[in-house]
């Protein structure tokens, strides 16, 4: 079968692989979709934490079962799924709490270990998802979205709170929405008007703010009657903007990092404490969120459609991709086909 290795930052190549075979508990998947989200670009610049080379990568996929092994109940050939990629030990402190998304020894595909550039990727049958009527393009991005739908169940959201979620990509486009599926009245700040414009037309929030200096802090605090927000998210990638969105949080509030930088984060400690905010991270997703997910893209809560900026065939990925990691190529999700 055809893979496609990541051997070093800027470099990929394709490669003839062995075709996987179902062990007990297993299923082999035909990759139809491939979702390109932050962690691919970065990983393929060179940028990405926890990442070693040579790596295929792809996380955010999309395929159809072809072969089961032994002892698998839940699924039939033929059935379209989406894959949960993070592989957890199930014996860790974490895992014993239900919080599999941070298991002390989480591999996920694509970044820890090899993932679904590929024609064929063999999964524990558990961690993939079957959802009738949905399209591999909609199973593709089902990742991406349950790490919004994971960050907004952290967060505890009430009916009628201000929510600012800063960092219109993806990632944070799926925060607006589950926090408005939630009754959150939504802001959303970017430095990229391109970005602000989705937020407005797919997310559908109700106010954007255009980030910059003392002028954002102004407006977050004339949509929010001089409160700030209840629960501010950072979906940025900035180390930056991550250190800046302590600002913006009410007294009493709630703060989420949901993107990761390879940096330090450090915040003037008396405000922090004069607010009493409460600092969360938010890693990955559960299977209660691609569950959520499945279930508001069955009840037509999302229409993930508009997300998807640029398309590609496998075999033009390599000629592709390079410009898609450009800052001017207007990437908003890229769909890989198979």
């Amino acid at each position: 079968m055809k893979a496609i290795v990541c051997n070093q930052p800027d470099h990929f190549s394709y490669v003839d692989r062995p075709k996987p075979v179902a062990d007990r508990g297993q299923a082999v998947v035909r990759i139809r979709r491939i979702g390109i989200c932050g962690t691919d670009l970065h990983a393929f610049r060179g940028r990405q934490p926890y990442f070693n080379y040579p790596r295929i990568l792809g996380h955010e996929l999309a395929g159809e079962v072809v072969a089961l092994g032994d002892g698998v109940t839940d699924l039939q050939i033929g059935d379209a799924v989406t894959v949960m990629p993070y592989l957890e030990c199930g014996n860790c402190i974490a895992c014993r709490n239900g919080k599999t998304n941070c298991c002390t020894s989480l591999q996920v595909i694509g970044v820890h270990r090899d993932g679904g550039m590929q024609e064929f990727i063999s999964m524990p049958a558990d961690h993939l998802l079957k959802a009738p009527g949905l399209s591999y393009d909609e199973l593709a991005l089902v990742e991406c979205m349950a790490i919004g739908a994971h960050a907004v169940r952290r967060a505890g959201i009430s009916p009628g709170e201000d929510v600012l979620v800063t960092g219109a990509g993806p990632i944070g486009c799926g925060i607006m929405q589950f926090a408005r599926i939630a009754g959150a009245r939504v802001i959303t700040m970017d430095v990229n008007e391109q970005r602000l414009e989705l937020a407005r037309s797919w997310a559908r929030v109700d106010a954007t703010i255009k980030a910059g200096g003392e002028q954002s802090r102004q407006q977050v605090a004339e949509l929010t009657a001089g409160n700030g927000a209840a629960v501010v998210f950072d979906a940025t990638g900035s180390a930056q903007a991550m250190m800046q969105g302590f600002e913006y949080v009410a007294h009493g509030g709630r703060y989420l990092l949901v993107s990761i930088v390879d940096a330090t984060i450090s915040f003037y400690d008396p405000d922090f404490h004069r607010r009493e905010t409460t600092l969360l991270s938010s890693r990955n997703a559960t299977r209660e969120d691609f569950l959520w997910v499945l279930k508001c893209l069955a009840e037509k809560q999302l229409d993930l459609a508009p997300l998807i900026s640029h398309r590609c065939r496998f075999d033009r990925l390599i000629e592709e991709f390079s410009g898609w990691t450009s800052p001017d190529s207007g990437l908003v999700k890229g769909v890989v086909e198979i």
